[in-house]
C-alpha cells in the first residue's frame, strides 16, 4: 500500500493541474515568449498589409455619385456579416483580437528586453552593438514610438476622442481630406510609416530566423522580401497623406447617399 502512496498522489497532482498550464511554461520560457511574439509579430504584420490596402481605396478619390471607394468599403466593413452580426460586430471583434494581440507582442517583448539585460555581466550590459543594422539596433524604440502613435491614429479616426480637424461620422474620405490638408498631421503620419517600414525591415526577418526558416541558400531572398514589403508598407501608407496634401485628390464632393454628421472638434 505504502509503495503506491507515491504514484497516486503524482497522479493526483497532474489531475489538478490548473487548464492552460502548458501555455503558461511557454510563455515563461524565453523561447517560448519570443515565439508567441514571433506569431503575434506576423498577425499584426497581416493586419498592416490589408489596412494598408484598403487605405489605397482612397487614392480612387469621389468615386461614383460622389461616393468615394475607401467610404463604401468601409461601409462594407461596418456591415459584414448583417443580419447575423449585428452592424459593427464584426469590425469591433476584429479590433478585440487585435487589442489583445497587440498586448501579447508589447509584453512579451518588455519583458525579453528585461531578460536580455539581466542575463548580461555588469560590465557588458552597455557594449556597444558590433555588425547590427540601423533597423535591428531600435526596433524597440520603434516599437514603442508605433505604440504611441497607433494610439494617437485610434483616438483621432476610430473613437474620434481627438479632433484637430472637424470629423465626421462614416465619411472616411472627407475626415482624412481634412486632417491631411494639416501639413504637421501629414508629417506625423509619414514619419510614423516610415518608423514602421524600419520596425517591418527588421522584424520579417527576425521572425524567420526565430522559427528556424533561416538557411543560407535562402537568406538573400528572405531579406530580399522583407526589404521589398517594408518599402511596399511604407509608400502605400505615405501615398495616401502626400496625395492629399499635394493636391493630387480632390476636395470631398457634397451630398452623397451617406448621411454626414459633422463633429465640432
Amino acid at each position: 500500500m505504502s509503495s503506491q502512496a507515491p504514484s497516486l498522489s503524482k497522479a493526483e497532482g497532474t489531475r489538478r493541474r490548473p487548464r492552460l498550464h502548458w501555455l503558461r511554461e511557454v510563455w515563461g520560457s524565453t523561447i517560448g515568449k519570443k515565439l508567441l511574439v514571433g506569431v503575434s509579430g506576423v498577425i499584426l504584420a497581416l493586419y498592416v498589409i490589408l489596412h494598408m490596402l484598403g487605405n489605397l481605396k482612397t487614392l480612387q478619390g469621389n468615386g461614383d455619385g460622389g461616393i468615394p471607394a475607401v467610404d463604401r468599403y468601409a461601409e462594407w466593413l461596418r456591415t459584414a456579416g448583417e443580419p447575423v452580426i449585428p452592424r459593427d460586430g464584426l469590425l469591433w471583434g476584429v479590433r478585440a483580437i487585435l487589442v489583445f494581440v497587440l498586448v501579447v507582442h508589447v509584453v512579451g517583448i518588455v519583458q525579453l528586453i528585461a531578460r536580455n539585460r539581466a542575463a548580461r555581466p555588469e560590465g557588458h550590459r552597455y557594449a556597444k552593438p558590433i555588425q547590427r543594422s540601423i533597423a535591428s539596433r531600435t526596433m524597440a524604440w520603434s516599437g514603442f514610438l508605433l505604440l504611441g502613435f497607433i494610439i494617437f491614429h485610434i483616438l483621432q479616426f476610430t473613437t474620434r476622442t481627438i479632433a484637430p480637424t472637424p470629423l465626421a461620422a462614416d465619411t472616411v474620405y472627407a475626415n482624412l481630406y481634412g486632417a491631411f490638408q494639416e501639413w504637421w498631421l501629414v508629417v506625423i503620419y509619414v514619419a510614423a510609416v516610415v518608423i514602421l517600414g524600419f520596425h517591418l525591415l527588421h522584424a520579417l526577418w527576425s521572425v524567420l530566423q526565430t522559427h528556424g526558416f533561416d538557411k543560407p541558400n535562402r537568406n538573400p531572398s528572405f531579406r530580399r522580401g522583407a526589404t521589398a514589403t517594408a518599402v511596399l508598407i511604407t509608400v502605400g501608407f505615405a501615398a495616401v497623406p502626400i496625395a492629399i496634401v499635394t493636391g493630387i485628390l480632390p476636395a470631398p464632393e457634397a451630398g452623397g447617399e451617406l448621411v454626414q454628421k459633422v463633429a465640432v472638434p
